[in-house]
């Protein structure tokens, strides 16, 4: 019997997820499916489902490895997993050079930012506003419309 497939990962992302909202009121599990939606390979979809999981549940990496999920996805969750330690511009630097979790990020932004889910919250609007325009310059870095040293600099205006 397999073990680790993207019937699993789903499995887990429901459990795990079961009750938590997004910024707009929506239950969280619909975006993490729309992002497994968006790629293609299985081990994208897997990382897609799961991109979060380590991140803002209790899961961990080894958990991951316990429950038959591979090394690769393991990887790709490993890094879109942002440490806390981390800047986001180091984040999504350390992200570029694995394929999936690259993959799996623009899919998660390209979420993130859709007018029907951004959410300016009152009171909040600065920060919404920012946390926008840093999704923004990701997606930017992340397709190669601009460069490092230029995507650093603009996000240390937008931090």
């Amino acid at each position: 019997m397999d073990r680790g497939t993207l019937e699993d990962a789903i499995g887990l992302a429901v459990e795990k997820f079961r009750g938590v909202q997004d910024k707009a009121g929506q239950p969280y599990i619909l975006h993490l499916l729309r992002v497994m939606m968006s790629v293609q390979s299985p081990e994208a979809q897997i990382v897609g489902v799961l991109h979060d999981i380590v991140e803002d549940t209790d899961v961990t990496l080894q958990d991951l490895s316990d429950l038959g999920f591979s090394s690769c996805v393991i990887d790709a969750v490993d890094c879109l997993t942002h440490p806390t330690e981390l800047s986001y511009a180091d984040y999504m630097v350390r992200m570029r050079n694995n394929p999936i979790a690259c993959q799996c990020k623009l899919a998660d932004l390209n979420d993130n930012y859709r007018l029907d889910r951004v959410a300016y919250r009152d009171g909040h609007s600065d920060k919404d506003a920012r946390r926008v325009q840093r999704y923004i310059l990701s997606y930017q870095f992340l397709q190669d419309a601009i460069d490092e040293v230029t995507y650093r600099r603009m996000m240390q205006e937008v931090e």
